[in-house]
């Protein structure tokens, strides 16, 4: 008799009323029939296999948990301990779950001698591995029949956003995957390690007959290989990914480019480039004031394969290696997106289209034409999008920096529906949601913007978050309401200076001891404070009490000791024209770095004087700007990338020296590093969530004596870190990502840490592990996680987890009083 392990219901609830359909025992196996790893791995020796829902509209997860012999799992429970998190540990450990795509060719198979085998692609392994659970000779054909149906239903509703019940018995075929090769045996008859053909053991095992019985399917009998009778579909492949249908374009008035190369289309079910064209025509054109547009079609002009208006979406990537550029382009009326690849001949022609896109993309951007920009600064433009891709890392490496941390384990906490009353969901009735997120430096606290609410929430020694209080209203002194624009902690963490943006000229000084609003400082009378910075990195650890403010056009010193006015007139730079600035920020020692929206940077060692160096705009406008501590890195977020530039000047009579310091040369600009998604990726983010990119503001992890070595950002409902040292030395693809089931408002390391990051969504907030981030696959971008991720711990009345002393400790609806949180 066998038993799954309980814990799933202490984390999960009672998963019964989650799973659709159960095949209570069976075993799991890994099988690679053509890799050298080895031929077949048994997972989990006793498992059920069950399809569940998820929190996601039409997304279902295929789960197999493994199960235990009577008396093994106390056993197993005294090895992980009592706690909640070494249980929880041990779950994950102990379930594999798989997101149900057409992706996966998920199928059954009754074999020779009765044996039942549901099998499904391995899609984080080599070409031909498998998953397959062979069931206990106790499930009769009905079950497994029934369960493969749901499967099929499943991917279905996945595929075409609907219920299944509108599909017809043919549309349901298509996900059966009839056509597919035999399912190879577990456990081959010769091993794999003693045959002379053991990298391909596949035919010294005995033929098999692909069998399914879901006779809703109404399959056609047909002979098999060894003339049994079988229910067989019609013949269905996975559909690949076709070009959308081809939009009209204006008239051209000037040509910008036009050649030859290879067209090929992101396919999606098989996650690679298929070739549409080997010798399409790709031609750059003008077709208004700063309007441009993309057109390819037949070299013989027989077909249009696509019109596509230029615009920071379409992401341009250039790869000199491959002689590539692989791009977006984006489909009325539902703005679906495709990933393009053009291949070109030679690295002239792959230059010529280059310059001819790049520059419709930056005039289209900045409005102003290409041969009006220095020769240095167009060469910045054009190595900014250059794929800068010199190796592909070893999985094996990627955080090989951390430690193992098992005490952190941190499981998804999911309800019955009849217990969906008792959880507190973080919604005001005023339709008010999380905004601003400020962590603390000195002390550990968190503070999140809520409306005219501010939530403070404590760090907990085992690093997760813990809601404190609650400061239910933001005001003037002289009682007005107001809803903050922008806030920054101040003065060891005592002062959160906040933004009221009805009020341009002012800023606001809230004790945190008393939780509310004490000073309100006048900045200037006709200068207006856009945005501020502290007065260096790590200002707020101290009682440093002066910070900078930025208008459009200027950026000065705010002093609040100065009687009346607080801007110190003497630290004042004023542009006379309109630079826009939209950013600012400082290194340990002071040195200032200041973004526009325009999308250039400009380089100060001190307040007062010219910039030392500034680095010309790509086009963008900069939403977010951040420097390492010591000067070396400048990172500027723009809506759809991060710009990484290396402000050390490594040759001429400056060499050593900082940017902030002295001035580049002429010819040694910084080379800026384009740090985003591939485009492939920016279009499974984007048929996954219907939204464009939107990156929030990026940040290195931060700690006095640290170095960076990863950088956070968000795009809708997905959280992305980037590797310092993988981008550094070129390796491929050097971010992972978590998607979430809402929108990320606004993220950013914990203090002294870059294992932990503090992700706040619009009704939720939590302190996530980085290592949770996993690389971007089909599944991992599809598949939601539950911000409440780290809120595990055991159910009692109210809603509440744990109790309050413990660091998982949820809050039940006693405990709150007036309060979102």
């Amino acid at each position: 008799m066998f038993v799954l392990r309980n814990v799933g219901k202490l984390i999960f609830g009672d998963s019964s009323k989650e799973s659709m359909i159960e095949i209570p025992q069976g075993q799991l196996y890994l099988v690679r029939p053509l890799s050298p790893k080895g031929y077949s791995e048994l997972i989990f020796k006793d498992a059920a296999a069950r399809i569940r829902r998820t929190n996601q509209e039409f997304q279902y997860q295929l789960v197999v948990q493994r199960a235990y012999e009577e008396g093994e799992e106390e056993l197993l429970d005294d090895e992980d301990g009592e706690d909640t998190e070494s249980a929880a540990l041990a779950a994950e450990r102990d379930e594999k779950t798989f997101l149900l795509d057409e992706s996966l060719h998920f199928r059954s198979e009754i074999r020779q001698g009765g044996e039942k085998v549901l099998a499904w692609r391995d899609l984080s392994g080599d070409t031909g591995d498998l998953y397959e659970f062979v069931c206990d000779n106790s499930i009769d054909d009905a079950q497994v029949q029934a369960f493969e149906l749901t499967a099929v239903q499943c991917q279905y509703e996945r595929k075409h956003r609907k219920n299944h019940t509108t599909a017809t018995t043919q549309d349901l075929a298509q996900f059966t995957f009839v056509d597919e090769p035999p399912i190879p045996a577990a456990s081959p008859i010769q091993s794999p390690t003693h045959s002379p053909q053991a990298l391909s053991p596949v035919p010294t095992m005995p033929l098999v007959t692909r069998s399914t019985a879901n006779s809703a399917l109404k399959r056609e009998p047909s002979p098999s290989r060894n003339s049994r009778s079988v229910i067989k579909a019609p013949a269905t492949v996975d559909e690949p990914t076709s070009a959308p249908p081809v939009i009209e374009h204006p008239e051209a008035i000037s040509t910008l480019a036009e050649e030859v190369g290879e067209l090929h289309l992101f396919d999606f079910p098989s996650g690679s480039f298929l070739i549409q064209d080997p010798a399409a025509k790709a031609t750059v054109i003008e077709v208004g004031k700063w309007r441009y547009w993309l057109e390819i079609s037949r070299e013989d002009g027989s077909k249009d394969w696509l019109e596509q208006e230029i615009i920071a979406d379409i992401n341009p990537v250039f790869n000199f290696d491959y002689l590539s550029c692989i791009f977006n382009a984006y489909h009325a009326p539902n703005n679906d997106a495709y990933s393009w690849l053009l291949r070109f001949k030679d690295e002239a022609t792959l230059v010529r289209f280059q310059e001819g896109l790049m520059q419709a993309l930056w005039e289209q951007l900045n409005e102003i034409k290409w041969n009006k920009a220095k020769e240095d600064e167009r060469d910045y433009v054009l190595e900014a999008f250059n794929d800068l891709t010199m190796e592909d890392v070893p999985e094996e490496e990627e955080y090989e920096e951390e430690e193992p941390d098992d005490n952190d384990a941190q499981q998804s906490e999911e309800y019955d529906s009849d217990e969906e009353e008792d959880d507190i969901h973080a919604k005001d009735d005023d339709g008010n949601v999380n905004s601003q997120l400020a962590v603390g430096y000195k002390h550990d606290r968190s503070f999140v913007v809520r409306g005219s609410k501010i939530g403070v929430f404590k760090h907990t020694p085992n690093n997760h978050l813990e809601f404190s209080t609650n400061i239910s209203k933001v005001e003037t002194p002289d009682g007005r309401l107001f809803n903050p624009k922008k806030i920054m902690l101040h003065a060891e963490d005592t002062n959160l200076i906040l933004q009221n943006e009805s009020d341009p000229n002012s800023l606001y000084r809230m004790d945190l001891e008393y939780g509310k609003v004490v000073d309100e400082w006048k900045v200037h009378d006709d200068i207006t404070v856009n945005t501020f910075a502290p007065e260096n990195k790590f200002a707020q650890m101290s009682g440093e009490q002066t910070f900078l403010g930025l208008s459009r056009n200027a950026l000065y010193r705010i002093d609040p000791r100065l009687a009346g006015n607080k801007l110190v007139d003497s630290e004042l730079k004023q542009y006379v024209s309109k630079n826009d600035f939209s950013a600012a920020a400082t290194t340990e020692k002071g040195y200032i770095a200041v973004a526009s929206n325009k999308g250039d940077i400009r380089m100060f060692d001190r307040l007062g004087i010219n910039a030392k160096t500034h680095i010309p705009a790509l086009g963008e406008p900069i939403i977010g700007l951040d420097v390492s501590a010591d000067g070396r890195w400048v990172l500027a977020t723009c809506r759809t990338y991060l710009l990484l530039i290396d402000a050390l000047q490594k040759e001429g009579k400056n060499e050593g020296k900082l940017g902030f310091e002295k001035s580049f040369g002429k010819d040694s600009k910084p080379q800026p590093r384009r740090l985003g998604l591939t485009p492939a990726h920016v279009a499974q983010f984007q048929y996954e969530t219907g939204a464009p990119l939107a990156f929030t503001p990026a940040r290195f992890n931060a700690g006095e004596g640290l170095s960076e070595t990863t950088i956070i950002s968000a795009t809708g409902p997905f959280v992305v870190t980037w590797n310092m040292k993988k981008v550094l030395r070129g390796a491929k693809d050097p971010y992972h990502i978590k998607r979430y089931q809402e929108e990320i408002k606004a993220d950013n390391f914990k203090f002294n840490s870059d294992k932990d990051v503090i992700i706040a969504t619009p009704n939720e907030i939590n302190m996530v592990k980085t290592k949770e981030l996993k690389k971007p696959t089909r599944e991992s971008i599809a598949t939601p996680a539950s911000i409440r991720a780290s809120l595990g711990g055991r159910r009692s009345d109210a809603g509440r987890l744990g109790t309050r002393d413990s660091a998982r400790y949820k809050l039940g609806k006693d405990d709150i009083v007036n309060s979102p949180y």
